[in-house]
């Protein structure tokens, strides 16, 4: 079925798929663990210590209660309490979503709706610790909790480190006006997920080891965007005390675009179903709030719904989330003057687009596969550094320069060069790609392909990363005696602490990396590496409609992407 969530071998490049991490996971934990049982809100739950790490860490562990039937689409709940020690010494599991079995090249629906959890990773001395929660990447649609494991960074960062799972596609974004018709609801019910774990990881860390007045939120990919989201949303006031996202940047979706193009998706099942005849009568139907609306709604198989708006591929028209409702978010967006101040660090890799730009589905359209080699690779080299250059600016100097005037707090920027064109170490087709600090926090990770993250120099490069963030973690400046100086973002100071290393060194320093988007336009327009017809190609079907590309499509007239 073309509608489909089909997850690319971007996801396959971002994060091993879930079945492969319960796995992995399973078999490096449980040898020889002692079980460890601490008391929460709702319950006992027993953990285990991790035999090779020494890691203490719970899976699974629940904070809301199963969003199904009629809590599908409503705020969470709490779970049922529980007296006997509940098992969190295995993975659980994530939000229902298609994933890639990468044996047979087909997409599988795995997870759950059930999927309300979090894991928590801790030490044996743990004690007041700082606490570093983590919002998954993956379009707000796919990932789980596991993409980073913590077992390495509670040592490497001194912290108590929690990952979340929650509602993910259709099931955590969905403004329908049958779902959102009282006067404090919301379709933002990803954001509600978030929100509860904060508060669940603020009531009950300390019996972890961590520091309930000392948490940091942070998030890669769609969960840096959702981190940003948390600074400017009133649910979240006092829930973090800072904030990290990585490769995040600002997207907000209008609300009654986005219930437009998800009526637009949904209306085949009421036609597959007989309601009607005409896919368009029945968006038509979808877009009121009647009871017959939320009852069809909720009567959906949660399969059927998981299929529904293919992969995002960071074009919000293919799956419209983080909708301005003036409840969770605010009506105007980033263009607020409220936020939620506390000390800021926003990271972003030098060649974000290359996984984006590298497999995207236009390259293998007859328009690409007629031309010759050459000429295709010399198209995609176009689209990935400029799409790149957006793409990191908008993670983090964009946001900076829209913050600064109503952020009382310091602002840290961070870009990592490793791997980039003008790196010390280039890593040919990928360079800094989206993604390239994870190995950077943890040896445990899926891009050992793109290159050799074991080399001494990456590693020391990566060591100086961990006391900065450390140092972050705690009091929310990452300065520290004996580190080269990180300056905080100021319009006059406008630099952002660049991170690389060559074969054996690292090469960390505090510059002016930024540019703007008149910049990088007129340098497409002066590019003669390929033909104008070429170049508008890339424009118009592979850098358009993105996160980053606002600016772009207005300057190259192209046609919008929402329905």
């Amino acid at each position: 079925m073309k509608r489909h969530i089909m997850c690319s071998l971007l996801a396959a490049m971002l994060m091993a798929t879930t079945v492969a991490c319960v796995s992995v996971h399973a078999e490096s934990s449980d040898a020889g663990a002692a079980a460890l049982v601490r008391d929460t809100t709702y319950g006992p739950v027993t953990g285990i210590e991790d035999s090779d790490s020494g890691a203490l860490i719970w899976y699974g562990i629940p904070y809301g209660a199963a969003p199904v039937e009629d809590l599908r689409w409503a705020p969470p709940a709490d779970p049922d309490a529980w007296t006997d020690a509940l098992d969190c010494t295995e993975p659980a599991e994530p939000g229902m979503q298609y994933a890639m079995d990468y044996a047979t090249g087909e997409n599988n629906l795995i997870g759950t709706e059930d999927c309300l959890n979090l894991d928590i990773y801790s030490r044996p001395d743990a004690e007041n610790l700082p606490v570093l929660v983590y919002v998954h990447g993956g379009n707000n649609q796919t990932g789980h909790s596991r993409e980073i494991p913590g077992k390495q960074i509670v040592f490497d960062n001194n912290c108590i480190y929690v990952s979340l799972n929650y509602r993910l596609g259709l099931f955590g974004f969905n403004c329908l006006p049958a779902l959102v018709s009282g006067e404090d609801a919301t379709g933002n019910f990803t954001m509600l997920d978030i929100a509860k774990a904060l508060d669940w990881v603020k009531e009950n860390i300390a019996a972890f080891g961590g520091d309930p007045e000392n948490i940091t939120i942070s998030g890669f990919s769609a969960g840096g965007r959702d981190v940003m989201a948390m600074l400017v949303s009133p649910l979240f006031a006092g829930k973090f005390n800072k904030a990290i996202a990585f490769s995040g940047g600002m997207t907000i979706a209008d609300q009654t675009a986005s219930a437009s193009q998800i009526a637009w998706a949904i209306a085949p099942l009421a036609v597959e179903d007989g309601l009607f005849e005409d896919e368009a009568e029945a968006q038509k139907w979808l877009l009121t709030d009647g009871d017959d609306v939320r009852e069809f709604l909720f009567g959906l198989t949660p399969d059927r719904v998981c299929a529904l708006m293919g992969n995002a591929g960071i074009r919000m028209s293919a799956f419209p989330h983080l909708y301005n409702d003036g409840i969770v978010l605010p009506e105007e967006g980033f263009d607020t003057d409220t936020y939620n101040q506390v000390p800021l660090l926003m990271l972003t890799g030098a060649t974000e687009f290359s996984l984006f730009c590298n497999f995207d589905g236009y390259f293998f359209s007859p328009a690409m596969t007629e031309l010759d080699e050459e000429t295709q690779e010399a198209a995609k080299t176009f689209a990935r550094i400029y799409g790149s250059d957006m793409y990191r600016i908008f993670n983090g100097q964009c946001s900076a320069q829209k913050m600064f005037d109503k952020y009382q707090e310091k602002i840290y920027l961070a870009q990592v060069e490793y791997g980039s064109v003008n790196s010390a170490t280039f890593l040919p087709a990928m360079g800094s790609f989206h993604g390239i600090f994870v190995p950077m926090l943890t040896n445990d990770h899926t891009y050992g392909s793109f290159g050799d993250f074991t080399a001494e120099g990456f590693q020391a490069m990566a060591s100086e990363f961990d006391q900065y963030l450390a140092n972050f973690l705690a009091s929310g400046d990452p300065n520290a005696d004996g580190l080269t100086e990180w300056p905080a973002w100021t319009p006059e100071n406008n630099t952002s602490m660049v991170f690389d290393a060559d074969e054996t060194t690292p090469v960390i320093e505090a510059k002016d990396v930024s540019t703007t988007y008149e910049d990088i336009m007129a340098r497409m327009d002066a590019d003669e590496t390929i033909t104008e017809d070429v170049k508008m190609n890339m424009i118009r079907n592979v850098m358009n409609g993105r996160w980053f590309s606002a600016a772009m499509d207005e300057h190259y007239g192209n046609e919008s992407l929402w329905h």
